[in-house]
């Protein structure tokens, strides 16, 4: 591996993932506000600096990532390699991690690992990059970590990912979790959140 061509990191690695840590921590505790990450680092070829914060921040040698066709770079590649140690596996229904920085084309949310009775825990992360926290379908977000219901509008997600969602929900405590980034801010969707558009 060529490291000189590779993107720096966190300008400061030990304060920028216990920063980002913390954003996301607030994430998953108030669902549906949008949590910006300062610092992120910088973008790497088709992903935004809040997705590559993510990465730096919660993936390691014990996470197996899954590339969607669009972020499925060399340059991206050698990035999580060098930063995070992080293994590249070929399905979805393989990995801790998945990283979709094409929303229209990614898979249906079964493909992805959904854990077991005995190990929720196990199931996939999917962090999606969206274009934007508006301009999508408005949909109303139940739950813990919500007092009421709080309206969301996620841009740039394909037309059956609600239904699916709706269908990954029910199937509480196993299912995917999802954090969605945009530019330098993240949003928490976590499996236990009901959603109707």
């Amino acid at each position: 591996m060529d490291t000189s061509t590779i993107e720096p990191g966190f300008a400061s690695p030990v304060f920028g993932s216990q920063d980002t840590f913390r954003r996301i921590l607030d994430a998953y505790a108030y669902v549906g506000r949008p949590q910006t990450l300062v610092p992120a680092a910088t973008a790497v070829g088709p992903l935004d600096p809040a997705t590559v914060s993510v990465c730096l921040t919660l993936a390691d040698f014990e996470t197996p990532i899954w590339l969607d066709p669009r972020s499925n770079l060399t340059s991206v590649r050698n990035y999580l390699g060098f930063h995070c140690r992080a293994p590249v596996v070929d399905g979805p229904e393989r990995s801790a991690f998945a990283i979709v920085a094409d929303p229209m084309a990614m898979p249906r949310l079964q493909k992805f690992c959904l854990g077991s009775e005995l190990e929720p825990q196990a199931s996939t992360t999917i962090v999606v990059q969206v274009p934007s926290f508006t301009g999508g379908l408005l949909a109303q977000w139940r739950g813990p970590g919500i007092q009421h219901e709080i309206s969301a509008a996620i841009e740039g997600l394909p037309s059956w990912f609600w239904e699916d969602w709706q269908l990954n929900q029910a199937d509480y405590p196993i299912g995917v979790d999802v954090l969605f980034t945009s530019g330098n801010a993240v949003i928490a969707l976590p499996r236990s959140i009901s959603v109707e558009i």
